[in-house]
């Protein structure tokens, strides 16, 4: 069995700005505060040095040069940390380029706890909740290298505001590019089952991916539904899935309070109502230590995935003794 590919989608972004180059974008311009090798836009820097601009320590700064930048015809991706974008610059992002609604593309890396060793101040758990308040944002957090690729290009294609969630972390690769199509506002259903929907994002889909093996093995199926955007999220794909499952497990690595959860309940709640549990970082913030320890610590685990779905299914079993 050949071993399974692992590749951060911070790297997998940096790789998606030059293909777009290449491929003839040529009003692509990339900016950084000054963390260019983290984020990975540095990949851009090294093929397209005219075209990359780094704004320096000055996150606000930086969202507010995009935005002129977007009124002149040009395609800026602006890029930090999740904390320091999505938290430090969510003025400007409300004001100068949601309000507006410009032409520009955040594009934020270590996203969440799997940040690791550089401790709460860095793991930002509330992107998706502070991103999802602003009208007309699509907000999207990719699974793997191949998903992460498309996103960072749709988004280019798109137009008006994208906020993109990268991870520093390398995850398992899962999908096949070949066969790959990706749409900005679609869900993808990964596996077959009827007995509970997992709905997940980012990192925690193949977590999803592995509770629902170890799930089969014991007579559960569920059905696994990669939500890529969570918004504008896929109503139908969720609604198909808590009609025909009847019960929904939501697995993301964010707080439980504003995003793909609550997302989901808010469409559950109000058009089909089904029993719905989140998983995610409680109402608490992260720690450092390094990144699977973390995300164990926080339960977000394949293992924390299959206690929960038992728990929903088969509330008078215990598990199997292992």
């Amino acid at each position: 069995m050949s071993e399974v590919k692992k590749i951060a989608t911070r790297d997998s972004y940096g790789n998606a700005l030059v293909e777009l180059a290449q491929g003839g974008a040529d009003n692509l311009v990339v900016l950084d505060a000054d963390l260019a090798g983290a984020t990975k836009t540095g990949i851009f820097k090294k093929a397209y040095p005219d075209r990359h601009f780094n704004c320096g320590i000055a996150e606000c700064n930086m969202i507010g040069v995009a935005a002129g930048l977007s009124t002149m015809g040009l395609v800026p991706f602006a890029s930090s940390f999740a904390m320091f974008a999505a938290g430090r610059a969510f003025e400007q992002i409300r004001n100068s380029v949601g309000y507006p609604h410009l032409n520009v593309k955040v594009a934020a890396t270590h996203g969440g706890i799997s940040v690791g060793e550089d401790g709460a101040s860095h793991q930002c758990c509330e992107d998706f909740a502070l991103m999802r308040s602003i009208p007309g944002m699509v907000v999207m957090c990719p699974s793997d290298d191949v998903e992460a690729k498309a996103a960072v290009k749709a988004a280019y294609a798109y137009e008006g505001p994208v906020y993109i969630r990268l991870g520093r972390l390398a995850v398992p690769v899962f999908h096949d590019a070949e066969h790959f199509n990706f749409e900005i506002g679609k869900g993808e259903q990964l596996t077959e089952g009827s007995d509970v929907a997992i709905i997940a994002t980012g990192l925690m889909v193949n977590e999803a991916l592995m509770a629902a093996e170890s799930l089969k093995a014991q007579g559960i199926h569920a059905r696994v539904i990669n939500i890529c955007t969570i918004k504008p999220l896929d109503e139908e794909i969720v609604l198909k899935a808590a009609r025909e499952c009847g019960k929904v497990i939501t697995c993301e690595e964010h707080s439980i309070i504003g995003g793909l959860g609550e997302a989901v309940c808010s469409v559950v709640s109000e058009k089909l109502p089904v029993p719905v549990r989140r998983i995610g970082v409680m109402d608490q913030f992260g720690h450092s230590g390094p990144a699977a320890e973390v995300l164990r610590d926080y339960g977000l685990t394949a293992e924390n995935i299959v206690s929960a779905v038992r728990e929903m299914v088969r509330p008078d079993q215990p598990a199997a003794a292992e």
